[in-house]
Order: structure tokens, then sequence, then C-alpha cells
């Protein structure tokens, strides 16, 4: 089985749509949608916006479906020039900006008591996604994408996200679901489409993006 979390409705929609022989149920508030995908069996659960709902939402998922892979996918704020809107953020990496216990001597971004500043995703993921992103035309990028509790618009977080952790992307939710995929030794990866950036406006796109990223892990899906 394959687990999907989403942040948002507008991210998960489209791929539960399309699955079959659905059931539901809620737990601590999330509700998770299982059924039948292009043949294979997946989970997919909506967490909410932020690393604790996230958190949450990859623990039950581990605990109560048993996934053999976690896959956070949805949309990002680009921190390079090189990623525009709609286009893909791929996780090699994912750190958690606003962890900070650097006033005890520690890196900036360093998780207490396991001593990691970046968790890497699973290669064999992240090479059968960017496979599916090449038959989808879309532009991508792979590298670190950063986690925190804030909506990042201002340019001077940007700036010190990007110089920090070399990230590449930013949002709000994937290295909480990393972390907890990393203690529970399950296989992660972490797959954004661009909503916003420089020359792009949230409101605006992050519709349009969400498909992005739906049509991509639907792709995914079909050929695993």
């Amino acid at each position: 089985m394959t687990g999907i979390i989403c942040a948002m409705t507008i991210e998960a929609e489209n791929i539960i749509a399309e699955m079959e022989n659905v059931k539901t149920e809620k737990i601590s508030g999330i509700e998770y949608t299982i059924g039948i995908l292009y043949g294979k069996e997946i989970v997919v659960a909506v967490c909410g916006v932020g690393k604790v709902f996230a958190a949450a939402c990859a623990q039950t998922m581990i605990l109560k479906y048993s996934p053999a892979e976690v896959i956070n996918v949805g949309v990002a704020g680009s921190l390079v020039p090189e990623l525009k809107v709609f286009d893909i953020a791929v996780a090699e990496e994912l750190c958690q900006h606003d962890m900070n216990t650097s006033a005890l001597g520690d890196p900036v971004g360093l998780i207490s008591g396991i001593n990691i500043v970046k968790f890497p995703a699973c290669k064999r993921i992240n090479d059968a996604m960017v496979s599916c992103i090449e038959n989808c035309g879309l532009n991508f990028c792979r590298g670190t994408i950063a986690s925190g509790d804030l909506f990042v618009v201002k340019d001077k977080h940007r700036e010190k996200i990007k110089s920090e952790f070399n990230a590449l992307a930013c949002e709000m939710e994937g290295a909480a679901i990393a972390q907890i995929c990393y203690i529970n030794s399950v296989d992660f990866a972490v797959l954004r489409a661009i909503s916003d950036s420089e020359e792009g406006d949230y409101q605006k796109f992050a519709k349009a993006a969400a498909d992005n990223s739906a049509k991509i892990i639907k792709e995914y899906i079909k050929n695993i």
C-alpha cells in the first residue's frame, strides 16, 4: 500500500476522484480515504496545514494502515529562480527551517534526540517520480525542501531559508512527515508543485499547481 498525505483538499481531490472501492475513516479529526487507484491499494489523507497536523497524520497512517511508502504531495513556494509557478520540486532532503537550538551550540535546524538536520528522501521513489514528471512534460528541480510553521511571503525570509539550508522550495508539512517516516523506518518522498514565487501569487495559482502534483502522483501509482 502507498500512503499519500496532502495538506489541503485541493491537493487531494483529483486523486480521490479516481479511486474505486472507496471507504473513509476519521481518526483524530483527520479523514483517511482507502481504496484502489489503477489497481493499486492506496490510502489518502488531508492532514491540515502545519507540521503538527502533518506529523499526527503520518504517525496514524503508519500505525493504522502500514503503508510500504508515504508520499507527501501538494504545493510549495519557490526559493530559486529556476523554479517558477507550476514547476515541480522533488525533495532529495527535507529540513525544518524553524527548528533552532543554536543557543545550545547546535547547528540551525538540528532535530534534537536524533541529531539530524536534513532527512534523506527515498531515491527509488524519487527516480520513479522524475520519470513521471518527464512523461508529463513538466519542468522540475531536485534538492532540499524546507518546512516550517510560517507561510513565507517576505523576501528576507526566503533568502534566510535559502542561504541557511540551500533550499529550493519551502512549505509547511513535508519535513514533519519525513521525520515521522524516518523514526518508523518507512520509505518516503515529498513532491511539490510551485504555487507561488517572486513572480507568482498563491491565491491565483494554488489550484492549478495542485492539479500538477496530483497528475504526477497518479502517473506514479499507475506505473509502480
